[in-house]
């Protein structure tokens, strides 16, 4: 049955590895908080060092008054086979063996000031330490900082329910086994570590009661109340400790002989010899051993489940966040080509419709482009002081004899400029929705979002590409207003209503009058509204041609070409500069990281369980 504890051990020892202690990364589900442990609480000064160095049988945690440990300590203990020699590791410093216990109290003191400094404060990082020694049993004891009232002098004043809320953060998850250390000599109402237990654990299912201090008590009084459980009852039995007094302590008395003195008191005890089989450091290391046998026996089915669970979930989070790269260069190559084509594939379904974004730029064409149109200022340019101004310039010395050709061309020509605007205006409206598009395309791509280098590239070359579609799209557009003003429709001319109307004589001889004064205000109102009526005619037809000029030259172009010159100048690049381009996000590539060390973990830990499954 050692092979269950034995099991757990090591899954606890390569949680702790990847820093999986339970309570401290929500990214990931802990595997720790699912394993059974121990948990040691009680009071200050209750005797929980004490209770620790009785069931390892070494002499090796810090002492002192106040707040001694203020962090917690999760002890493994490993059984190892007879005659090997005892030593201890520290998680924070791997491989280093300790054979001198009394080093190993020092490093827990200095590796305690590390984290919270020289002073009384506490912290929640714990200290990993692994005891490996023919004279324990296997079992993990996490050793947690004592309950105190109030705060002193060097403490936050916080610092009573800081200490409760972390034991609670221990004590309170289901996995764990409270030891609740009390001293004898105080009344059990009172005892810290009791109040505690009920509170997180009402039915005492998972709690052990230890009492401590029992040759301290005053002449005359005993403590069968509490070990026989009538004063308080727990469902598992109270277990009483005698420890070294301070004075063995200070005489650094040996443990080996410590543990004999002990079974002789309870032996020899008139109040507690009927007791004497069930009571000690020796038998509660026993007990607490079997129990947490049975305790992990019973849990193996949720914690397989729960492995299996997290397999899944870490083996999609993976190919979500995609395999390592290789460092081949012609592999590296494919991979920016594949990755490419990804983001091109999203682009298009944009521009095509199985995305949204591309029904902006036919927004462009319905909305925005009349709009600009029917926004000219053709009134104020056709009114008709400007186009007596106009007219009567294009004159010159000699005023017109009957239409006025220049003044005409003149007018029309400068009508037709304003078109530049709108035209180019819907050029740039269409270049910023594709730079738009491919900002969307590069987010919503998700292979991608393993290279920021490369997603940089991407974008500075499908922007260097937009660029000139666009500067071919105003370059265009603005030719075909040009050809607009240079050769008019002379058909819309020839339809227009004569300067000159014949009106018939007495007698029946037709004779030639003037149908309005050339150099009135109806005549030149004349010349405003059929320039007008020319202009619109070519506004219509730059409604119809502006739109086919620009998806021409930009949006076609950008869903054959854009990244057409990037892949030119990629097929040059030599391995170094491709793996620049493959350079990740280092937050993802710690996440890939910490989801493969713990994938391989929780395999590891299956196939742990799967080969102590014949156990019953």
């Amino acid at each position: 049955m050692e092979s269950l504890i034995g099991l757990v051990n090591r899954i606890q020892r390569a949680c702790t590895a990847l820093g999986d202690y339970g309570g401290g990364d929500n990214a990931f589900s802990s595997l720790w908080d699912a394993l059974p442990s121990v948990a040691v609480v009680g009071g200050q000064s209750s005797g929980k060092s004490s209770v620790l160095e009785s069931i390892v049988g070494r002499d090796f945690l810090p002492r002192g008054s106040g707040i001694v440990t203020r962090r917690p300590l999760v002890l493994q203990l490993h059984k190892t086979d007879d005659g090997q020699q005892e030593y201890a590791e520290f998680g924070h410093i791997p491989r280093r063996r300790f054979t001198d216990f009394g080093m190993v109290r020092k490093e827990i003191a200095d590796e305690t000031d590390r984290i919270t400094g020289k002073t009384k404060q506490i912290s929640p990082v714990p200290i990993h330490l692994s005891i490996y020694s023919p004279n324990v049993v296997n079992l993990t004891l996490i050793d947690l900082p004592g309950l105190t009232k109030v705060a002193v002098e060097g403490q936050s004043e916080t610092i009573v329910e800081d200490i409760e809320n972390m034991v609670q953060t221990y004590v309170g998850k289901p996995n764990c086994i409270i030891l609740a250390v009390s001293p004898a000599n105080q009344d059990i109402a009172t005892s810290d570590a009791i109040k505690l237990a009920r509170e997180v654990d009402p039915t005492g299912e998972r709690t052990f009661g230890v009492l401590t201090k029992l040759d301290l008590m005053d002449k005359g009084t005993n403590a069968l109340d509490v070990l026989e459980g009538r004063a308080y009852r727990l469902q598992h039995p109270w277990v009483g400790i005698v420890n070294r007094s301070q004075a063995d302590i200070n005489k650094n008395v040996d443990m080996i002989y410590a543990r004999r003195k002990e079974r002789e008191y309870f032996a020899t005890s008139p109040e507690y010899g009927h007791l004497a089989n069930k009571m000690g450091s020796e038998y509660l290391a026993k007990l607490l051993s079997k129990h947490l046998e049975q305790f992990i026996k019973a849990r193996i089915p949720s914690i397989t489940s729960l492995i299996n669970k997290s397999i899944d979930e870490l083996e999609s989070e993976m190919d979500h966040l995609g395999r390592p790269i290789s460092v081949d260069a012609g592999a590296q190559l494919y991979t920016i080509l594949e990755l490419c084509r990804a983001f091109d594939k999203i682009f298009k379904e944009h521009l095509d419709g199985g995305r949204p974004g591309g029904d902006r730029i036919y927004g462009v064409f319905d909305n925005q482009l009349p709009a600009a149109l029917r926004k000219l200022p053709f009134d104020r340019y056709l009114s008709v002081q400007n186009v007596r101004k106009v007219v009567s310039e294009a004159d010159g010395y000699q005023p017109h004899l009957i239409a006025p050709e220049q003044g005409y061309r003149r007018l029309i020509e400068g009508a037709l400029n304003y078109f530049r605007g709108p035209a180019e205006a819907s050029v740039d409206a269409v270049h910023f929705v594709l730079k738009e598009l491919v900002r969307k395309s590069i987010g919503e791509c998700q292979e991608l979002k393993r290279f920021p280098s490369l997603q940089s590239a991407i974008a500075a070359a499908s922007n260097e590409a937009l660029e000139k579609f666009r500067d071919e799209g105003r370059k265009t557009v603005v030719r075909l207003v040009d050809m607009e003003s240079s050769y008019l429709t002379v058909d819309f001319f020839r339809k227009l209503p004569q300067e000159m109307e014949h009106t018939p004589q007495k007698g029946g001889k037709p004779e030639a009058v003037p149908a309005v004064d050339r150099y009135g205000e109806n005549h030149f109102r004349r010349i405003g509204s059929n320039v007008s009526s020319y202009v619109n005619m070519v506004s219509d037809t730059l409604r119809n041609t502006l739109p086919k000029a620009v998806v021409y030259c930009q949006v076609k172009e950008a869903k054959q070409s854009l990244l057409n010159y990037f892949y030119t100048q990629i097929g040059k690049k030599e391995g170094k500069a491709l793996a620049e381009l493959l350079d990740e996000d280092p937050a993802l590539m710690e996440r890939r990281i910490q989801c493969a060390k713990r994938l391989e973990l929780y395999k590891k830990a299956r196939d742990e369980i799967d080969s102590v499954a014949w156990v019953r």
